[in-house]
């Protein structure tokens, strides 16, 4: 199963997608929600994974490819350092037990993801 989730700076989940088939990539599951577009219209920028190269020029991803200059190493580690609480928030989502045991169609479920948002955010206060 196949669900983005937008995060804050702080990494407290702020939105999820509906879920799609776990085959589908990342980067036509973020187009398909018009991610990059709603973080352009929000006035802000995003981090993404390697995933996600070439979505559009507000979510920055890393440099590619292994034997790169220092200068791209670096960069790749500032923003590995930048996306952490983003992946910290995905991985809370992930610790619901439903998300990891769920074994049925990605189409059937789509209320599921928001549902383990709004229980994250009202456990986290």
């Amino acid at each position: 199963m196949n669900i983005q989730a937008v995060a804050d700076p702080d990494g407290e989940p702020l939105w999820t997608s509906w879920s799609l088939l776990g085959s589908v990539h990342d980067t036509k599951v973020a187009r398909a929600w018009r991610i990059a577009e709603h973080i352009a219209a929000a006035g802000l920028l995003g981090l993404g994974d390697k995933g996600y190269v070439g979505l559009l020029e507000v979510v920055f991803c890393p440099f590619k490819g292994r034997g790169n200059p220092q200068w791209k190493k670096d960069a790749n580690s500032n923003h590995a350092r930048l996306r952490s609480p983003g992946e910290r928030a995905i991985v809370q989502l992930k610790n619901w037990d439903v998300l990891r045991r769920l074994r049925c169609c990605p189409h059937r479920t789509g209320e599921i993801p928001k549902a383990v948002l709004v229980l994250q955010l009202r456990e986290a206060g």
